[in-house]
């Protein structure tokens, strides 16, 4: 088989499954998680847990650059489906000015945030070369369609467009204004996934590892236990605001 078909195969398969599959880095993870319980004794409580807030800000970061992409982008474009590519119309304005493949740089930030929040460098190491080799075969895909689609246009932004780093100096205003009723519909996953990233790596390091009391952990690091509630009376909330309502549907939009 050609190389060239098969990055066309490899990115095909992973663009159909590409939200489950970096499920599968967390079987490297396991091991990593002892030693970051050796680097939190040295460090101690408070340096830790600031540690932690840091790596969380970047997480977060990544899923601000998802709505502000999301935010402002028309219907048709950018979207979650899995079975097939599809692409009415080209994006060249707003995140998509600045980096050919904003959604991906913002996940590329939240799971990162997640990665380093573990202090266990050999294990970062790792999933960021999995991550591009992962990621490059799904852009590959999508460009070798949108190529065909749009021709000499897509030629040329991608031409002067980075593929991953932003370029702010090519900054363009968006086409459209930005809608809070698109990213409330869209990206209402985002913000419980990272909390429950978070939760599960202070759940698995304190009373899965340290061993401490359940009843006493929930009292000294409420925190976690409030932020995932906060956020998944937020995920429910706006998951039967979709689907039962049209309250965050917006004309135009994805």
């Amino acid at each position: 088989m050609k190389l060239k078909d098969r990055f066309g195969r490899d990115g095909a398969f992973l663009f159909r499954w590409r939200s489950y599959l970096p499920l599968a880095f967390l079987t490297f993870a396991i091991p990593a998680f002892f030693q970051t319980v050796q680097t939190e004794d040295v460090m101690g409580e408070e340096l830790s847990h600031a540690w932690v807030f840091f790596c969380m800000a970047i997480s977060y970061t990544g899923l601000l650059v998802r709505c502000l992409t999301i935010g402002f982008i028309p219907a048709g474009t950018s979207g979650r489906g899995t079975k097939r590519q599809k692409a009415e119309v080209l994006n060249t304005t707003g995140m998509y000015s600045i980096v050919r493949n904003p959604l991906y740089l913002g996940n590329f930030l939240a799971m990162l945030g997640v990665v380093v929040s573990l202090m266990v460098w050999w294990l970062v190491a790792i999933f960021v070369l999995a991550y591009w080799l992962y990621i490059e075969r799904i852009i590959w895909t999508e460009e070798e369609f949108l190529s065909a689609r749009f021709g000499k246009i897509y030629d040329d932004w991608s031409a002067r467009t980075p593929v991953f780093i932003p370029n702010f100096a090519l900054w363009k205003p968006a086409a459209l204004p930005f809608s809070r009723k698109t990213v409330l519909r869209r990206e209402y996953h985002g913000a419980l996934a990272i909390a429950a990233a978070y939760f599960l790596i202070e759940v698995i390091l304190d009373i899965g590892i340290k061993r401490e009391s359940w009843s006493i952990w929930v009292v000294e690091d409420y925190l976690w236990v409030y932020l995932l509630l906060v956020c998944s009376v937020l995920y429910t909330t706006l998951m039967v605001l979709k689907k039962r309502t049209r309250l965050l549907n917006v004309s135009g939009r994805e």
